[in-house]
């Protein structure tokens, strides 16, 4: 009998024990670690990735121009890119130079590289490439090409310019917009799918547009009227 009262004397013990035990050795979130870095996060960031669904080419004409289009906007964009990331460094060093004089001077040598290490690549350029280097640009860092030279030399400088663009058929004011323009919708299909299986360096547009709505929009071109 006094063996069976210490019995249930201990069993409330035991059993808050063993609970208590439990607590500690269960987690209430998973945690995971990756790879090259020291700290476990409750969650992995992933990139947005599109869906791109096949494209319906009107005919054959159509399938071999966005070919073409493909073979030149993966050649110009790398350009592109470029002007973009040394428009922000342009904009991230200004900021920090208080001296009117120390802003202009690093101007100029942004300047410098537009007009010389840029400019002679253009010049190697087709009509047709130099136009979508323009487009990118402007999908790039939401300036056309024409007010990005304005603001960084003068408005007669843009004139000029322009002017001179124009004697190739090319428009400095020329914007990027996939919703109005069916080579601008090729043009992002073309960049979205190099993104991905990696043959272009993803940089996203700062243009505001839905890709979808885009896609939506000439897919629907394509299929017959009802009657």
């Amino acid at each position: 009998m006094k063996n069976l009262v210490y019995i249930l004397l201990l069993c409330p013990y035991f059993a808050w024990t063993q609970i208590y035990e439990t607590k500690q050795d269960s987690l209430d979130e998973t945690y995971v670690k990756i790879e090259g870095d020291s700290i476990f996060r409750k969650s992995i960031d992933l990139d947005e990735v599109l869906i791109l669904n096949k494209i319906d080419f009107i005919d054959k004409k159509e399938h071999i121009q966005y070919l073409i289009l493909r073979r030149k906007t993966i050649k110009v964009y790398p350009y592109a890119k470029l002007a973009a990331d040394r428009l922000q460094e342009l904009k991230s060093r200004l900021d920090v130079l208080d001296r009117k004089r120390d802003q202009k001077r690093y101007i100029k040598q942004v300047q410098h590289y537009l007009e010389d290490e840029f400019t002679a690549e253009l010049k190697k350029m087709t009509k047709t490439e130099g136009q979508i280097l323009v487009k990118l640009v402007h999908r790039q860092t939401g300036i056309t090409t024409f007010d990005l030279i304005k603001d960084l030399r003068s408005g007669w400088r843009a004139f000029w310019f322009n002017n001179t663009a124009k004697l190739f058929d090319i428009s400095l004011k020329e914007a990027f917009d996939p919703m109005l323009s069916k080579e601008d919708y090729f043009i992002e299909d073309i960049l979205q799918r190099c993104f991905q299986n990696g043959k272009l360096e993803r940089q996203n547009s700062v243009l505001d547009f839905d890709f979808y709505e885009a896609e939506k929009k000439w897919s629907e071109r394509l299929k017959p009227a009802k009657e």
